[in-house]
């Protein structure tokens, strides 16, 4: 069968299709090209970079061409030579092979299925149902992932016939068969001694460089949400482009959520052209039918909301490529869980036979320690500690919290391995080249917060807003130090992120230097208690979901009456990734549609 080869100009989402005898790169020509060379064919999206100083300058179509070459003199070993953010598809005729894979870090996505003795692949699963050998069965196991996770992560998507590359993964399909393996991880060189000085000037090359591959000549500006990463992309910016940066940023009239004032001191530090938005509830129930549609699986992380308002002020503001601060916190040990998890490690150096037999037997097993508040606490850091790694991490998990069979129906929670989630997080978490807690838990985050979440949040908002988006500290330079630090660099007792702020002490605003975290968090919960349009829409959303046999109506009706009520922030994530789900099928399935084991 002759190979069709198609382009199209343009389109909402840039992605790679195919199957074994048809290969098409869809996107702006910048970052979607496919070349023919022989027998070979080879499709590129995103923006890859050969790793060596001669490659950075060539074009698209010329790097495919060094694909092509290298692959004829090396096979798929030739991955270890791209850098970048990319997705890839390798088709030779001349035995019959492909070979997919995506970048290192997982922001570009590529999703498969084996049908008849054909590949047939994609940017998305939906990509591969617009193909008339796919199928796609919706599994229940994933739909229990996602209420776990608030997403499904890779290699799982939501069908049981398609599969997800993990990050820095390959597939390689030849004589009918696929396989697939890891061409890279991130391995931790754990020194145990360091002083900043020593390391600081190759972090700021590195950052320099990471945000000079990043800023092309087209137009370029930033997410500010006015923390660490966003701040320090923005400088940096600033510095490589010899001009102040454009920056964006996302408020919210709602007291605690609202973090405009430190994107505007960063912006007054660096002198940028700062531009914001207050993204209001109505903005919300407009925007949330249209995120529900524009993820291929179904995705509950709310600040996709505040990220695509945000990409689409840039847009309509001429900016052609948004820089964002994505990574740092799992690269340098910046999220707050860290910190937590030094305190319960800390329980483990207490000597065993203490440990078991004086403190848990009193704690835990004598009645009425809970009536006393200081023993009560003790009691549940105690619980807490003594759990392994990785199950320790996930201990605030919320349907951990709520339990399956409160949320779940018992016909459906039958189908379901309860243990999978931990049985995925155990697999990563023991696959980690580190011996050290901080960079295991980095190593985990990596792959489940990065990869599975905060990239296809900005990405595909991103790619919604017509906008191309690019995240400098994913670039091997600065991927490669942080693997390098101490690992008390990253943290340092509850201090996070301690060599990236010391490093940045002369360069950042102090008020930066000294914040936490928040970035661009929805207020979904308290908008969902008290704006009646987005409450009538989640009201809506869980009559339909409730038809399907998946969750008790019993606590779908009481968490809109009264649970969200009493306790909008936390209940309010529930609530919000129970009514995505329900939006997401209504988008691929009749509504009256029951789940036993297929939608």
């Amino acid at each position: 069968m002759r190979r069709r080869f198609v382009w199209r100009a343009a389109d909402s989402q840039p992605v790679i299709v195919g199957t074994r005898f048809g290969l098409a790169a869809v996107g702006p020509p910048e970052t979607a090209v496919v070349v023919e060379s022989g027998q070979i064919c080879a499709a590129v999206q995103g923006h890859p970079l050969w790793r060596d100083k001669a490659g950075n300058a060539m074009s698209l179509i010329a790097l495919c061409h060094r694909i092509i070459d290298a692959y004829v003199a090396e096979g798929s070993d030739f991955l270890q030579h791209l850098g970048g953010d990319f997705a890839l598809a390798l088709v030779d005729d001349r035995v019959g092979s492909v070979v997919l894979a995506i970048d290192r870090m997982g922001v570009r996505n590529l999703v498969y299925e084996e049908s008849a003795a054909t590949l047939i692949f994609g940017s998305t699963s939906d990509v591969l149902l617009a193909h008339p050998l796919a199928r796609g069965t919706i599994d229940p196991q994933s739909i229990y992932d996602y209420v776990y996770f608030h997403m499904i992560p890779a290699p799982a998507t939501a069908y049981r016939e398609h599969a997800r590359l993990r990050p820095g993964h390959a597939l390689i399909f030849e004589s009918g068969r696929v396989t697939t393996r890891s061409y890279w991880q991130i391995r931790f060189s754990e020194p145990a001694h360091g002083k900043v000085e020593d390391f600081k000037p190759a972090f700021r090359a590195a950052l320099t460089a990471g945000v000079t591959e990043c800023a092309s000549a087209q137009r370029c500006g930033t997410f500010l949400s006015g923390g660490t990463d966003s701040s320090t992309i923005t400088g940096v910016l600033g510095a490589v482009a010899g001009a102040p940066a454009r920056t964006y940023s996302i408020g919210f009239a709602a007291e605690g959520y609202d973090e405009m004032e430190y994107a505007r001191i960063t912006a007054r530090h660096f002198a940028t052209e700062h531009h914001e938005y207050y993204v209001t509830p109505d903005d919300v129930v407009r925007v949330i039918p249209i995120l529900a549609a524009a993820y291929d699986q179904p995705f509950g992380n709310a600040s996709a909301v505040p990220t695509y308002y945000c990409a689409r002020m840039a847009q309509a503001d001429g900016i052609m490529r948004l820089l964002g601060g994505d990574g740092g916190d799992e690269l340098f040990g910046g999220n707050s869980r860290y910190a937590k998890q030094h305190q319960l490690a800390l329980y483990e150096r207490i000597p065993a036979l203490l440990r078991r037999g004086v403190l848990e037997p009193l704690l835990l097993g004598m009645p009425g320690t809970n009536a006393v508040p200081i023993v009560r606490k003790a009691r549940s850091y105690v619980e807490q500690a003594r759990l392994p790694m990785p199950a320790r991490y996930e201990s605030y998990n919320l349907l951990e919290r709520v339990g399956p069979r409160n949320l779940f129906d018992g016909e459906f929670l039958a189908q379901i391995d309860q243990d999978r989630p931990h049985a995925r997080l155990h697999e990563a978490y023991h696959a980690s080249h580190a011996t050290s807690l901080i960079n295991r838990l980095l190593a985990l985050d990596l792959e489940f917060t990065l990869a599975d979440n905060d990239l296809p949040k900005v990405t595909r908002t991103c790619d919604l807003a017509g906008i191309d988006v690019a995240f400098p500290l994913l670039r091997e330079p600065v991927v490669e130090l942080s693997a390098t630090l101490p690992p008390d660099f990253k943290l340092r007792g509850t201090r996070l992120r301690y060599f990236f702020k010391e490093a940045l002490r002369d360069f950042l605003p102090p008020e930066t230097i000294t914040k936490t975290k928040h970035g661009f968090g929805l207020p979904a919960g308290l908008w969902l208690r008290d704006h009646a349009p987005l409450r009538e829409l989640a009201n809506d959303a869980l009559g339909s979901l409730r038809r399907r046999g998946i969750f008790r109506g019993e606590f779908l009706d009481e968490l809109l009456a009264r649970r969200l009520r009493e306790h909008p922030g936390y209940y309010g994530t529930l609530l919000w990734i129970l009514m995505m789900l329900e939006l997401w099928f209504e988008q691929r399935s009749p509504s009256s549609a029951r789940m036993n084991g297929a939608v």
